[in-house]
Parts: structure tokens; sequence; C-alpha cells
């Protein structure tokens, strides 16, 4: 049977979301999910960086946090043992791991720092309660190029592209027309920050500029923008910790603030991590391992896989894919703490294969109280893809080809 328009768009879209088996018009052969693999950001931690900005960008000091800067946190812990019992009910249900023994087709990878390494840590401890599963990572803080390509000398960029690139995402006017839209919410965080204070403070004193990429360093903001990212996330960390009202933004920043001061992240983002350029030049090192596990059939390949890693990780991941998501409480494509983007390999009887990208995520208040019990999972389209007549849906092989960049 044969739908156009709407209606066609709708049943496609109904069958994406079913969390199993993937529905579809008679006569094509259903689908179902075989493989997964995920692309996760650390959990919550406190800023990197013991005094987190500037002298002067707030009018009183930062709040204690109790670990080490960049450490995962008690509740961040906490928070991804429950997302991680929410995926392993899906993987169960998919038939992707066993329902009570301990799996062994799985695959972890995570970042060396800490923070990456606890997360894995912990989130195997959700997915395999009582199992011991192996975590492939360098020794912490020992840096590992499979996460910052670029910066390591092992993807160079041409830095005439990647300015084009930038350009492109910043649009006309340059910088300064684009902060110039940002500043009532310029204002509002500077609010927050200094409260009444009379002397200098804030982030909006200095003009935001665009550091150019070189053949071995990113593209960088400084200024406005770059500070207001830095602190609207210092915020959101705050918030999700647990911590109390008087310590979340020295008891000015409410929900609706966090949610608002989100945008400079996701916009550091959009601008400097998402162009597809640069995106699938920092990934380089990741996307072999990702096209590995969708595509290896031997007995013994991992049904699901995860990497622990960074924000700008999955940023490039989105980039490349052309991924867009709102998680609850949290800004437009603003990666998440412990959130994920799930990639699910899909198979015919005929032994056809095709992949779909879902993004996986605790909400902001979930994240406060550190439970998982209705988390964020939303099929997303990805851009350019349309198998079988379904928007944003991959054959295996265009989905590797857009993964190569």
């Amino acid at each position: 049977m044969r739908i156009s328009g709407t209606g066609r768009t709708l049943a496609a879209l109904a069958a994406l979301l079913a969390s199993g088996p993937l529905a579809a018009e008679t006569p094509v052969a259903p689908l179902q999910v075989d493989r997964v693999v995920l692309m996760m950001r650390h959990g919550i931690r406190p800023p990197t960086k013991a005094q987190p900005m500037p002298i002067g960008t707030a009018s009183a000091a930062w709040p204690s946090w109790s670990v080490k800067p960049g450490w995962l946190t008690e509740h961040g812990a906490n928070a991804i043992v429950a997302v991680a019992d929410f995926d392993r009910i899906g993987f169960v249900k998919a038939g992707l791991l066993p329902s009570t023994d301990c799996p062994t087709r799985i695959a972890l990878l995570a970042d060396s720092d800490q923070r990456t390494i606890a997360t894995a840590a912990h989130y195997a401890k959700g997915l395999a309660p009582g199992c011991t599963l192996t975590i492939d990572h360098r020794p912490q803080d020992e840096p590992d190029p499979l996460f910052n390509q670029i910066d390591d000398g092992h993807a160079p960029l041409d830095p005439k592209r990647a300015a084009a690139a930038v350009d492109a995402e910043i649009g006309p006017g340059g910088i300064a027309a684009l902060e110039r839209t940002m500043k009532p919410l310029l204002t509002r965080l500077d609010r927050v920050l200094c409260g009444s204070a009379a002397a200098p403070c804030g982030v909006a004193r200095e003009a935001t500029r665009v550091l150019p990429a070189t053949a071995t360093s990113r593209p960088k903001l400084s200024g406005a923008l770059d500070r207001a990212s830095t602190a609207a996330q210092i915020l959101l960390l705050e918030y999700a910790e647990g911590k109390p009202a008087a310590d979340v933004g020295w008891g000015r920043a409410k929900a609706a603030d966090i949610t608002a001061f989100g945008a400079f992240h996701a916009l550091e983002f959009r601008l400097l991590a998402r162009p597809p350029y640069i995106a699938a030049h920092n990934l380089a090192g990741l996307s072999p391992r990702i096209a590995n596990w969708l595509s290896d059939d031997s007995p013994t390949a991992a049904k699901v896989a995860m990497i622990a890693g960074h924000d700008t990780n999955v940023a490039n991941l989105a980039g490349v894919l052309g991924l867009h998501w709102r998680v609850p409480g949290i800004a437009a494509d603003d990666p998440v703490p412990g959130g994920a983007i799930q990639l699910e390999r899909l198979s015919d009887s005929k032994g056809n294969h095709y992949v779909r990208a879902v993004y996986r995520a605790q909400s902001l208040t979930e994240l406060r109280a550190a439970t998982a019990k209705t988390p964020y999972r939303k099929v997303l389209p990805i851009a350019g893809c349309k198998a079988r007549g379904v928007d944003g849906l991959c054959t295996l092989s265009d989905f590797l080809a857009k993964l190569r960049g």
C-alpha cells in the first residue's frame, strides 16, 4: 500500500518510534534492532578548574564541590546507574542483552579522564548488575587521541575550510551581529552572576571574537559568548548535582534560567563543533570504531557498544549526521550529562542492514533527582537518508559513508 504526503510521513515516523522491531509497510520485511552503539557524554561533574572563570565574572566565590575539579560526583554516578538501568530494560526487551546471565557481547570504551572512566564503570554497573565488564581506556590522564583527533594532530584541518564552515554558521554580519542577538540573554545571565554588585562584573564586558583554527587546533571563541557558555554550563551542573537552591547561582538562578542559559553552550557547539567539516575531522578516531561495531557480523561481535566521551564528541557526531533534539529542561541541541546518541542497526530476514539514530537523556528534573523513570528518548532523522521511503533512515552503507565525512 502506498501513502502519499503527510499521511506517508506520519506513518513512517510512527514506524521509526517503535522501541523494538521496526514496523514496515507490507510487503517489505520487518526490521529488528540487532546492534546498538551509544556515543555518551560523561555524567555530572564540577567545573574542570578550581577557579572556573576569570576573577570579576561573578560577584562572589563559586560554590564548592565534594570531588576534585572535573571528576564524576557521587550524585552524577547515581544518575548514570539509573539511566543505564533504563537502557538495560530496553536492550533486554530487544534481545540485545540476556535477561539474567552476564552479557558477553558488549564493548565499553572511555576517554582517559576520571569522569569518563568512572562514567563507563557506573554505566556497566547499571547495565549488568553484579557482573564484571571490561572497559577499554588508556591510563587515567594519559591523553587519548581517539577523542581529540584535531588537537592531537591526527586529523589536520585546512584552516580556510574550517573558517568558511564557522562563518557559514555565524551568518551575515559576523560574530558581532550574532552577539547582539544574544544581548538580552547576556544581560539576564549577568544579573545572576553579579546580583546587585556595582563593581564591573559579568561576562558581557568583552566583545566576542572567533579564534581561527590551525591545522592542529580547533576554532575557539573568546569574550562574551565564550564566557557565557562556560557560566551556563557551570550553573546547569550545579542544578543537576542537586545542590541547595542557595548554591545554584548564589540563589539567583531558577530552573527556567538554567534552561534559557543553555542556549549559550549549544550555540558554541553549533559554531565550532557541529559544522560537518570540523566534526568529521575531530570524530576521525572514533568513527572507525563505530563503523566496525555496526558492521561486524561475527559470532562474538558486540551487540551493545558504548563510548563514554564528552559533549564535544556528541556534538561532532550530531553535526556529521545532522541530528537535533530538545530534552525537557535543557536547551535545544545541548549535549546532556549522561545523554547519548544511540545508533541502532536494524536488519531484515534477507540480511539487509539499516541505521537509525535516537537521542536518549534524562531531563533536567531527573538529573537533579538522579533518576531515570521516563527519560527523553526520541528517534532523530539522519540528514539526507530515506531508506525504504522513511525520512531519516539510512542503509548501513549510506550511513558509513556519512560517518567518513
